[in-house]
């Protein structure tokens, strides 16, 4: 732990920007304590998509917030990276953490770099083999540059040893998440409350969620994953944001979700919650595909390519928007309970609940060496 090596408070900069990466990194900030110094990006500056997280997980508001958000992903790494490097020079910490692929991974690594201070990125060697992903680029960015890379599982030590990032700048840790389910996951009866304050029942409904631009922003594809879903027996629940309620109602899709159960994003605790009680979920978001594997639903991912391997086959199956959703879906469904008792067989590739704790630890060796 951190504690036992020599990490004055304030020493290790924090840098994150989004949703998943304040989820992800909370119990690496709880472990860290005094140590941590916390800079948010703003990359997300809705509150209901970051502020209210810091809360939900028991965290202190962050230190410092740049306040990047609601410009092109151009503009947010740049202007990131040129204010990260201001402060690091007035307030040079002894290490920076990112974690995961977003441009505030990009900007903070960056920023090290330019700083000369050592980087750990949390989550790294994940790989898609898209090009067309901006996030592909970001995380290759930061494995790159990182001297210390925590990788999830053997996976993506491969992906990282095939791109000659080895030896002792990679550590295997398993992935964080499972660490914040545990600790988020409501108990049954709060998840009874849950289902009775959303209408509907144990796996007596899909849960799906949808926010790329590869889907929202494709009048074409939003209509096939939109019009597969209503088609379902089951209620579709889909907390959908704005943004994407408005491009529905510019492409004319009003009809489709005048089918679907859409409501308002849903705070993480309360997601985990409904996605344990769902009977699958149907979704194009990458933590979702790591969430499963630890309260065994199975969620069919709606995608061009995925980074998280570890799980096609077992807990996800990968398709295009179009009837595959359809067919998928209803062969789920034909034997719902088979599905997940099949599935409550299998272990999770992330881990064992401790990777915070590895990297905590590493990052103290990296600060005292």
């Amino acid at each position: 732990m951190i504690t036992h090596h020599t990490a004055p408070p304030k020493s290790v900069a924090v840098v994150l920007g989004t949703r998943p990466e304040i989820i992800k990194l909370g119990h690496v900030i709880r472990l860290l304590g005094d140590a941590a110094w916390v800079v948010h990006t703003g990359q997300h500056y809705d509150a209901n998509l970051s502020a209210s997280f810091f809360g939900e997980l028991h965290l202190p508001e962050p230190d410092l917030y740049l306040g990047v958000g609601g410009t092109s992903r151009g503009h947010q790494i740049g202007d990131a990276t040129q204010l990260l490097d201001a402060h690091f020079s007035e307030h040079r910490p002894l290490a920076v953490v990112v974690q995961g692929d977003t441009n505030a991974v990009a900007a903070g690594a960056l920023a090290a770099n330019a700083g000369e201070i050592p980087l750990v990125h949390v989550e790294a060697g994940l790989r898609s083999h898209d090009r067309n992903m901006p996030e592909e680029h970001n995380r290759v960015i930061a494995d790159h540059l990182a001297d210390l890379c925590a990788a999830p599982t053997q996976v993506n030590v491969d992906n990282l040893a095939a791109e000659g990032i080895a030896g002792d700048r990679v550590l295997l840790t398993g992935n964080t998440v499972v660490e914040a389910v545990q600790w988020l996951l409501p108990e049954s009866a709060d998840r009874a409350a849950l289902l009775e304050r959303y209408g509907v029942a144990p796996n007596g409904f899909i849960l799906s969620t949808f926010h790329r631009p590869e889907n929202v922003d494709d009048r074409d594809r939003f209509a096939a994953i939109l019009t597969e879903m209503a088609a379902l027996s089951l209620p579709v629940l889909l907390p959908l944001h704005p943004r994407s309620v408005r491009r529905a109602r510019e492409y004319g899709l009003e009809n489709l979700l005048a089918r679907l159960e859409v409501v308002e994003p849903i705070g993480y605790r309360d997601f985990l919650g409904l996605s344990a009680e769902s009977a699958f979920l149907i979704s194009d978001s990458g933590g979702v595909q790591e969430e499963v594997s630890i309260f065994k639903r199975p969620v069919l991912v709606v995608r061009n390519s995925t980074e998280r391997p570890e799980v096609l086959g077992t807990f996800a199956e990968r398709v295009l928007p179009g009837p595959e959703i359809g067919r998928i879906a209803r062969g789920w469904l034909e034997d719902l309970q088979h599905t997940h008792a099949a599935l409550a067989e299998i272990p999770s590739p992330y881990g064992d609940g401790h990777a915070s704790e590895r990297i905590v630890d590493a990052i103290g060796e990296l600060v005292d060496r």
